[in-house]
């Protein structure tokens, strides 16, 4: 989460193997979180100056409001707090939302009498058309870790001619 006046910054980058840059904010499983989370992951893009065409940008930030808003909707009882990752490698930025709820979710089918459950269809609609990655990793504490990553720049694309090949997949974030 972004520091409120008077608090301390989220933690500076750490090195880790298979990539670059990694960022953790915690946050309690509230409904405010979510625009919190939404709106730290854009003000680390901003200030990182990562690459990120508008309509990724957006993307990206669909995808942090969904996976934060299913850990406070559905894992808040076991999880009162959850923890939100971004990763950059080259090419690639990764999000990932990690809470104590053990069941690993899934998406509900669309039902027009429904309003809500329709938010890993859209993470997944936002991964598929921007040829990404995402999955859920069960954590050594009986949680899990939800994940997207998302490629950028000339690697995901409209590259400029003579620059290197797209990475066809992210590298391992761990």
């Amino acid at each position: 989460m972004p520091p409120e006046p008077g608090r301390a910054a989220p933690r500076k980058p750490a090195e880790c193997a298979g990539h670059d840059r990694s960022w953790r904010f915690t946050a309690p499983a509230l409904p405010s979180s979510v625009p919190r989370a939404r709106h730290g992951v854009h003000d680390l893009m901003r200030r990182q100056r990562v690459p990120l065409c508008p309509d990724l940008l957006d993307g990206l930030l669909l995808i942090v409001s969904e996976l934060v808003t299913n850990a406070v909707r559905h894992a808040a009882v076991l999880s009162p707090e959850l923890t939100v990752e971004v990763s950059l490698a080259p090419g690639w930025v990764r999000v990932a939302v990690e809470d104590g709820h053990p069941f690993r979710p899934r998406p509900l089918a669309a039902d027009a009498e429904r309003t809500g459950g329709r938010g890993l269809l859209l993470v997944q609609a936002v991964v598929d058309e921007a040829d990404g990655r995402c999955d859920v990793e069960h954590t050594p504490g009986g949680g899990k870790v939800v994940w997207a990553a998302l490629p950028y720049g000339p690697a995901a694309g409209e590259g400029a001619a003579g620059e290197a090949a797209a990475p066809t997949s992210p590298p391992p974030f761990r």
